[in-house]
Order: C-alpha cells, then sequence, then structure tokens
C-alpha cells in the first residue's frame, strides 16, 4: 500500500513536541503507520512549512444554533443571552441544512476532527448521518418544574433514540442536562439514573447568577423565570455554589464541565473529592462575547484539572475554530506552553469523548487526520 510521508518543522503527537527532523508515515486512509527519524523515512518525503498535529476535538459545540451567527448583540450577561436565544431561535428563513453544511465545512477545514455537539432536536441528525466527522451528539434535557419532569425526560429520550438509529462508527450519543439553573431535582434524578449514558456534559457556572441563584434564591436568572412564565416555586436554595448542589447525582459516571467561567477553588477541591472522572471544557471566545470573562485557567491548571476545549455556538461566537480558542488563549495567558493548550484541543479532547485509540494522537493506528500549524490551522488529510 502507498505511504504517505509528511515532514514539519515539528510534530506534536498529542501530548509533546517531538523536536525536528522526524517524519510521520501515514497510510493512504490516513491510519498512522509510525513516526520515524527523517534518515529512516526513504524517499518522497514531503516538506510542509509549519507544525503537524493531529486534528483538533470539539468537545462543546451547538452546530443547531449556525443560523443565528451574529444575531445577538456581544457583552449582555448570560440570562439576557439565553432570553434572546429562546426569542429568536427558531425564526431561521435561509436553508438550514445548508448553514450547517457551511458550519460543518469550516470546522473541517480548520482542523478539527471531532464534535461533542449539543441537540435539543433532530436538526443535525441528517449532517451526521453523512458520518463525515465523529459527533458525539449530547441530547440536552431541561425544565425547571418538578411536575413537568417525566414528561421532558421522555421527550428528550424521544430524541435520542432518533439518535441512537444513525448506524455509523462515527457516532455516540448521550442524554444530558442543559445547566444547574434549568434542570429540576426530579429532572436531575431522571437523567442521573439512565443506563449506558456516558459521557455527560452539562453548562457549569458560565454566569454568577447561576452561583447566586443556589446560595440566596435571588439574582438575575429569578427575573428570566419570571419573563417565560416558568414555575420556580419549588426550587430551594441550597446555599452552596451550583456544582456542589448537582455534581454528586452523577457519581460513577463521567462528566464535561462546561465553560466553568464563575468556578472557584472551592469547586474545583470538591469535585475532585467526587468518584467520577472530571473533565473542564474551556471556550474562552464564547466566555468573552457573553460574559466578556474568562475562567480561571491557572487555577485549572494549578489544581491539574482535565481541561478540554471547545467552541460553542456561532450564536456565542464568531467562529467554530478551535485554533482560534487556542489563540485567545495565548493572547491572555502567554505563560501556557503551546504544546500544553495542543494537548487539550488532541488528546484530552478525544479522552474526554471516548475516542482516544482513533483520535487525538499520532499513535499507530490511529486515524486522527492531520492538520499544518503555522499562523493559522489547515487541514491536509
Amino acid at each position: 500500500m502507498k505511504q504517505i510521508k509528511l515532514k514539519g518543522k515539528d510534530i506534536f503527537n498529542g501530548t509533546r513536541l517531538l523536536g525536528p527532523g522526524k517524519v510521520l508515515i501515514l497510510q493512504e486512509d490516513g491510519v498512522v503507520a509510525g513516526i520515524v527519524a527523517e534518515s529512516a523515512a526513504g524517499d518522497s518525503v514531503q516538506e510542509l512549512d509549519g507544525v503537524l498535529c493531529p486534528g483538533f476535538i470539539n468537545t462543546h459545540c451547538h452546530l443547531e444554533l449556525s443560523h443565528m451567527k451574529g444575531l445577538i448583540p456581544e457583552k449582555t450577561g448570560l440570562p439576557s443571552f439565553l432570553t434572546q436565544v429562546m426569542q429568536s431561535r427558531n425564526n431561521n428563513t435561509g436553508d438550514y441544512n445548508a448553514i450547517i453544511d457551511q458550519a460543518e465545512q469550516a470546522m473541517w477545514e480548520a482542523g478539527i476532527s471531532a464534535i461533542g455537539d449539543i441537540c435539543n432536536g433532530t436538526a443535525t441528525l441528517v449532517k451526521k448521518q453523512q458520518g463525515r466527522m465523529y459527533y458525539h451528539s449530547f441530547v440536552e434535557c431541561m425544565g425547571v418544574a418538578d411536575a413537568g419532569a417525566n414528561s421532558r425526560y421522555q421527550y428528550s429520550l424521544d430524541v435520542l433514540a432518533v439518535f441512537r438509529e444513525i448506524n455509523s462508527s462515527r457516532h455516540q450519543c448521550s442524554i444530558v442536562p442543559h445547566a444547574p439553573y434549568s434542570v429540576s431535582q426530579t429532572l436531575f434524578e431522571l437523567l442521573a439514573g439512565t443506563p449506558a449514558n456516558t459521557p455527560v456534559c452539562i453548562h457549569n457556572q458560565e454566569t454568577a447568577a447561576e452561583n447566586e441563584l443556589f446560595q440566596q434564591k435571588t439574582g438575575d436568572f429569578l427575573n428570566f423565570y419570571r419573563q417565560f412564565g416558568m414555575d420556580v416555586s419549588g426550587f430551594q436554595p441550597t446555599g452552596t455554589n451550583s456544582l456542589e448542589a448537582y455534581l454528586p447525582y452523577f457519581s460513577q459516571n463521567k462528566i464535561l464541565l462546561v465553560h466553568n467561567t464563575f468556578t472557584t477553588e472551592q469547586d474545583v477541591r470538591f469535585a475532585q473529592q467526587q468518584p467520577l472522572e472530571t473533565w473542564w471544557c474551556l471556550c474562552p471566545q464564547a466566555n468573552l462575547y457573553i460574559e466578556n470573562r474568562l475562567p480561571d485557567i491557572p487555577l485549572l491548571r494549578q489544581l491539574q484539572c482535565n481541561i478540554t476545549l471547545g467552541t460553542d455556538s456561532l450564536a456565542s461566537n464568531h467562529s467554530l475554530s478551535i485554533w482560534e480558542e487556542i489563540k485567545t488563549i495565548r493572547q491572555y495567558f502567554p505563560e501556557i506552553p503551546l504544546a500544553e493548550i495542543l494537548q487539550w484541543a488532541t488528546f484530552n479532547g478525544a479522552k474526554a469523548l471516548g475516542i482516544q485509540d482513533t483520535y487525538g494522537s499520532f499513535n499507530t493506528g490511529s486515524q486522527p487526520g492531520v492538520i499544518l500549524i503555522n499562523q493559522e490551522s489547515r487541514r491536509i488529510i
């Protein structure tokens, strides 16, 4: 079988930079055959101007909101942002499938190979049936009233069943809670009791109003509930931050905590004491777009958290590019080594989604896709 031999200025293998003088060898179908010294690579080596890297893993995306690009003003805060999403998400007048096609194509060209994608319905079903990229569909469930928990849960189970019918090795799915402020205690219990349902994910501490709600049952979310006629009379504040209130439901599972913009050291240490595998997904551009604030990334590093990267949606971001997220992190935290951030974007993301045997590294036998990084990132395989 013909081989593809690639040499860049360096090779990042998923966990570290290997240094110059190495050649990545692939089979024709993109499966990694190995990495060897240039002197042992033989002829027909393609020399490229940049760093070779496995395809990126976008662990948090809302592909179904791609039609909302540019519709919501920046820096309004999360409750206002959510209000506008709920009021506008069904106002699309364009070709929905074409918009989703364009968004996926942009991710593909920017080097993304696998996506953890939030779904509230089946809008992305056709795209995922095509099997071009790997998707884990996180079917999102929400409902603040305990009385409506069973019907809300059943609706999301029905959506989950549709996604489970996708017959592809490039697709998995699970049912997940939307956020602490949008899921009742009864619904949390139903979701946590769902069998064979991993990983789960949740929008975590994306705004200060979330912690305030759980601490005192005050703040901006009460106005949000009133505006949409939501009954939160049964909600009782726990006197803690939100994470302590819900995380114990998911013991023995794997959970992806997304955003973490207002997560504290106490929250992280509490999470680390729980009997579950915890991953912390950063979406810095969306955090700046909505709250004009970034998570305490130095704290997460100091406490040795498992970190991954996501893009959120085109309703809250200017692009669905992991490289742009990396550039933002490097702008605000230049002390973080590039290799460490690349690991968050590749191997860590793959491990969080449970696909590390195929994606996120150049380990022999994997098929992660290959991107070339110089000033930008672009797919070459």
